[in-house]
């Protein structure tokens, strides 16, 4: 068996790169292969997409899926099902990623070709997940479920702020008109049972004025479409 006494020195880039993992992460790579292709789009190569963080991408969305269903699930012990999948749904949006990414500054270490038209916002949000990939792969589920917890949750996510987004469009609208000490009705317009499917069309009534109106194939769902259109005419979404 043969021993490297001398390991190969690393470079000026994955010296970076590592104290980059350090400073935002808060987790030091030991195989720095895996965090160099994380970091690195299709663009960035001209062979193989092997070298691409495509497949990093794909098993980081799995572990970062599993990980914030877990953190979401202890968090809110009394919350069902359904409003957990929600509040997870909007965690891990593209949108939310992208944002996560770009005030961690990933594109600072991303390698990719800067003269192709590219939208760097979309190829953060995916680095940032096949970051999460490398972590998996080079430190287990338990060093991804750190970094989150304790770097990414308390430094990147506004959870009380996509909390507040998750609410209805019935109830923002209810909050709302009871702050402006305004009354807040829904009056069925119409209900159509066409080949056997409902149909209802409802309009928000504040304070005696026609609002916005609203359709679904039930009154939850049409007051919801209701409610929305009349918070777009108000000016609150």
């Amino acid at each position: 068996m043969k021993f490297n006494l001398f390991p190969k020195k690393r470079t000026n880039e994955e010296l970076d790169l590592i104290r980059f993992m350090v400073l935002h992460f808060g987790y030091r790579p030991k195989e720095i292969s895996h965090f160099v292709k994380a970091v690195t789009h299709k663009s960035y190569t001209k062979t193989s997409d092997d070298f691409s963080n495509e497949r990093l991408e794909f098993l980081g969305d799995a572990i970062l899926d599993a990980v914030i269903a877990e953190y979401l699930f202890q968090r809110f012990p009394e919350d069902d099902e359904g409003h957990l999948t929600k509040v997870k749904s909007k965690v891990v949006s593209r949108k939310n990623l992208a944002d996560i990414a770009e005030n961690i500054g990933i594109r600072k270490v991303l390698r990719y070709n800067a003269g192709r038209s590219i939208n760097i916002s979309s190829i953060e949000g995916n680095a940032f997940e096949a970051i999460m990939g490398a972590i998996y792969l080079d430190g287990g589920y338990e060093a991804v479920k750190k970094t989150i917890n304790n770097f990414i949750f308390r430094k990147y996510v506004d959870l009380n702020r996509l909390l507040e987004e998750e609410i209805d469009f019935k109830s923002r609208l209810f909050i709302w008109c009871q702050r402006k000490k305004l009354r807040l009705d829904f009056t069925v317009l119409s209900e159509d049972n066409i080949s056997g499917t409902w149909q209802y069309t409802v309009v928000a009534i504040v304070n005696d004025r026609e609002y916005g109106r609203g359709m679904g194939s039930s009154k939850k769902m049409a007051e919801q479409a209701a409610s929305k259109e009349t918070l777009e005419l108000m000016g609150e979404i």
